[in-house]
Order: C-alpha cells, then structure tokens, then sequence
C-alpha cells in the first residue's frame, strides 16, 4: 500500500470519527435543549408527583419499581423520539443510549446523570 493510500485511509477514518462524534454532540445538545423546555419538566414532574411515593430510602428494590421503570422509560423515550425525529434524521433513541457511556467525559455531570436514567434503573431510582 502507498503512503497516499494510507493516508487517504487515514483522513476517512478521521472524517467518519469526527462525523459521528459531531452527530453524538448534535443529539446531546437537542436532548439538553428538550430537558430544559417547560413541556418536558410538567410531563417528568407529573410522573415523578405520580410514583413518589413508592420509593423510599431503602436499599431493597421492591419489585414495584421495575414497571414504574419501564413506563418511565417508555413515556420519557417516546416524548424524545418525536421531538428528535423532527430536528435530527435518523435518530433512535436505543442507538443513542447504548452509544452514551462511551462518551461520558464529553459532557456535563449533571447531564450525563440525566441522560443515564434512561439505560440505568439505580439512577432512575
């Protein structure tokens, strides 16, 4: 292989890599943008004013918890989907999530906290 070849193989591997973390920034900064509008906040804080009241501080994790879960999950993804759908082509939330520990350090703590409700139930809980 010539050293052009090479580095033409390089540069696309590159541009493809820069691409899909431009596509991951794109999504983060749409979903942020959902987490902050009002709609969202009343649609999680009517959910949350819902269920409260089945969590406590213990360690135990009744089995109550796993379709509260479950609902959240689906409430919380499809309110993205439709949103996400609209502004950016292609989006599917599974895709994103499990793509989403990888990237990690790229984001805020706070965020990233957020974010991981959707994929892991101790934070949701």
């Amino acid at each position: 292989m010539e050293a052009a070849e090479v580095l033409e193989e390089e540069s696309f591997a590159l541009s493809t890599s820069s691409a899909s973390e431009a596509e991951f920034a794109a999504v983060v900064g749409s979903i942020k943008d959902i987490f902050m509008d009002a709609e969202f906040q009343v649609l999680q804080r009517n959910f949350m004013d819902r269920y409260y009241q089945e969590f406590g501080d213990m360690e135990e994790n009744k089995l109550t918890y796993t379709p509260i879960f479950n609902e959240y999950l689906s409430l919380v993804e499809k309110y993205i989907e439709e949103l996400q759908l609209t502004g950016i082509l292609g989006f599917n939330m599974a895709a994103f999530t499990a793509t989403l520990k990888h990237h990690k350090d790229e984001m805020a703590d706070d965020l990233f906290d957020m974010l991981l409700t959707f994929t892991d139930f101790l934070t949701f809980k």
